[in-house]
């Protein structure tokens, strides 16, 4: 009775054996999945390599998708279904345009196999290509080249003085003056070297003096600027900063008895409408705390939009209106304009109140 059990287990296990062995199924085996270029550089171009595997299966093995982790890094591979023992291909190429640095970079591979996901990975580090004048002095003027052609202080307070830098070359080969005009009292401008010699590196020292501004909010202005005695002021800069209260000296006391600004919303959706349609709304602004509420300044994103408090200062527990305009004639599409209003809640100075809405042609 043993021997016809055993005879029984025996048969069960070479046919299951040979059902296992015959059934179809792909392989992928790859020679390696990871490759690192070591070091590259920029200006060289595309890096490439391939990955080559094998259908190590019973059946024509199919590639039915690569995916980069990036935009950078571009693959291709064997289009044709490769049958069993035969090799294929993942081709990868990296672009190290801009990108200076170490990198690590994955491809996902999806095929007709079992777990049929497999990733590679890419790495390397990109050696950055040397800086020519072009690269270093962006804007070209003609006369001379600049790093940039504006220059924000972000934020600075009301008694601060601010300065910074904008990179200058002279391209010319004789040296050139540089003369500046609609310089607001906030602002001064000075050119180090006053007159900066052929091929020559220099820059412009700006000055921003907020006491001086006289208000608070955003600022931006456009400094026109002319060559060697030149009278056509066709070039210009833009500086920009926003001005705000300085509230680091007031006593635990006084930010307890310190105004405080409240608003009913602080976004207003008017959903579609027509192009040309006039939407008005009114915010209301509520002082909850102790000492007067000022408005000192409300500012939109574009001329499109206008903003008017019915009154600027606002006693303790009182109330205002801010009537907002939006104008949509030949705004077609998504809008999305703010309005920045500056107060002297030393909690929030600043606060961004937003129109939205589709204008429908």
């Amino acid at each position: 009775m043993n021997r016809l059990i055993g005879v029984i287990i025996f048969f069960v296990a070479v046919i299951s054996q040979q059902t296992t062995t015959a059934q179809p199924l792909a392989e992928i085996q790859f020679v390696n999945m990871d490759h690192n270029f070591g070091k590259i550089k920029e200006e060289a171009g595309a890096a490439t390599y391939n990955f080559t595997f094998t259908n190590s299966g019973n059946i024509p093995l199919v590639i039915q998708h690569v995916e980069a982790s990036c935009g950078c890094t571009t693959p291709e591979w064997s289009q044709e279904p490769i049958l069993p023992s035969k090799q294929g291909f993942i081709k990868v190429s990296y672009n190290p345009e801009q990108r200076p640095g170490v990198f690590a970079k994955s491809i996902t591979v999806t095929a007709n196999v079992p777990k049929s996901v497999r990733v590679l990975t890419i790495s390397g580090e990109v050696i950055p290509k040397p800086l020519v004048i072009t690269d270093l002095f962006p804007v070209d003027f003609g006369k001379i080249r600049l790093s940039a052609d504006e220059l924000s202080f972000v934020r600075i307070k009301d008694h601060e003085i601010k300065s910074d830098t904008i990179h200058i070359y002279n391209p010319e080969t004789t040296p050139v003056s540089i003369d500046f005009k609609i310089i607001p009292p906030h602002l001064t401008l000075k050119v180090i070297p006053a007159i900066l010699p052929p091929k020559t590196k220099g820059y412009l020292l700006i000055t921003f003096d907020a006491a001086k501004k006289g208000d608070y909010g955003f600022a931006i202005n456009r400094v026109y600027m002319a060559y060697n005695g030149e009278a056509k002021f066709n070039d210009a800069i833009k500086i920009s900063g926003t001005v705000e209260e300085d509230f680091s000296k007031l006593s635990p006391q006084e930010l307890r008895d310190a105004p405080r600004i409240e608003y009913d919303s602080k976004i207003v959706d008017f959903k579609e409408i027509a192009e040309g349609t006039i939407v008005e709304h009114t915010f209301v602004i509520s002082n909850k705390g102790k000492k007067e509420l000022i408005i000192r300044s409300v500012t939109t994103s574009c001329g499109c939009t206008s903003g008017k408090p019915a009154n600027t200062k606002i006693a303790p527990g009182g109330t205002t209106e801010l009537n907002v305009t939006f104008d949509s004639r030949e705004r077609i599409g998504m809008q999305n304009k703010i309005i920045t209003v500056i107060s002297n809640d030393p909690e929030y100075s600043t606060t961004l109140l937003r129109i939205i809405g589709t204008v429908k042609k």
